[in-house]
């Protein structure tokens, strides 16, 4: 298993993106954040697709992150 094929946890996510939690949480709310996934009632987030979306802002100009 890659590093890319682990699952983060949210607070794994914000730091590796250098935001706080919370703005993590209202992305996920406003759909503008990396796609996430439900392990039971908490959030996780594949890190290959977390990698994905910030190319993608960088790419699109947005810089939401």
């Amino acid at each position: 298993m890659t590093e890319l094929d682990h699952l983060w946890t949210h607070e794994e996510t914000a730091a590796f993106l250098k935001v706080q939690p919370k703005t993590l949480y209202q992305m996920n709310w406003k759909g503008t954040g990396p796609q996430s996934v439900r392990v039971g009632k908490y959030r996780r987030y594949w890190a290959r697709d977390v990698k994905s979306w910030l190319r993608q802002q960088g790419a699109s100009g947005r810089g939401q992150a």
